[in-house]
């Protein structure tokens, strides 16, 4: 989580000196906006953890950095208005904490800088070009889960050695869940694993969800990590 945490400041920090540095010599004391985009009121756990980072780094909130947050109530079709809202609310830098989010933003503008993190791949999703250039206006980081999904399916194995049957929570509308909805079908089939799917866009629908993994005989489920499971982490660890 200290690395994490030293490579997510880091990177909002390196934004943030370029935008403002030239903007403070004109105009002392101006206040950086960040703009983000949550599905719910804390929601996202490492808020403290992001504040903390920005201390060290010496943005304090209220006094040179403020924050526009808007909330999606877990409904990614908003995800698209609420990314033009904070552009036109002209924050210095836009803040994703998903892929999905930083799509919608890549879309909104080509201007404002955004800072990205996420557990998908960001190429494959077509947020950018190249690891070592990303370009246009996008930087961040990314634990690719796709790749660790085999991983996952191999401890699960190890943990239950008798497994055959598992179910994988995902979001098809979600670039980062598809990948490894689709890595999971390739390491269940070279471990033996028959995967069910189970695919969400909805939370209504979670209870549903899982007497199906149930009736396919699934007996241990991956969740994988979603706007949509994220706002509703109580529901999906029944």
């Amino acid at each position: 989580m200290v690395q994490t945490k030293r490579v997510f400041s880091l990177a909002l920090s390196i934004v943030l000196f370029a935008l403002c540095c030239p903007v403070w010599a004109q105009q002392h004391g101006k206040i950086a906006k960040i703009g983000e985009l949550r599905a719910r009121p804390g929601s996202r756990p490492s808020s403290y953890v992001l504040l903390q980072a920005l201390r060290e780094l010496g943005y304090v909130e209220g006094e040179n950095i403020a924050f526009e947050t808007r909330y999606t109530e877990g409904k990614r079709d908003r995800f698209p208005r609420v990314a033009d809202e904070l552009v036109r609310l002209r924050v210095d830098v836009l803040l994703a904490s998903s892929l999905s989010e930083a799509l919608a933003f890549k879309r909104a503008t080509s201007t404002i800088p955004i800072v990205f993190t996420g557990s998908g791949d960001p190429i494959a999703a077509g947020l950018v070009d190249s690891f070592a250039q990303p370009g246009g206006n996008l930087t961040g980081f990314t634990t690719i889960g796709a790749v660790l999904v085999g991983k996952r399916l191999e401890l699960l194995k190890e943990t239950i050695p008798k497994l055959s049957r598992v179910a994988v929570l995902w979001d098809p509308r979600d670039p980062n869940t598809e990948q490894q909805w689709e890595e999971s079908q390739v390491s269940a089939r070279e471990l033996g694993l028959q995967p069910h799917s189970m695919e969400l866009t909805i939370a209504d629908k979670l209870e549903s969800a899982f007497r199906d993994a149930a009736k396919a005989y699934s007996t241990a489920v991956i969740v994988t990590e979603t706007p949509l499971t994220a706002s509703n982490q109580k529901r999906s660890q029944i």
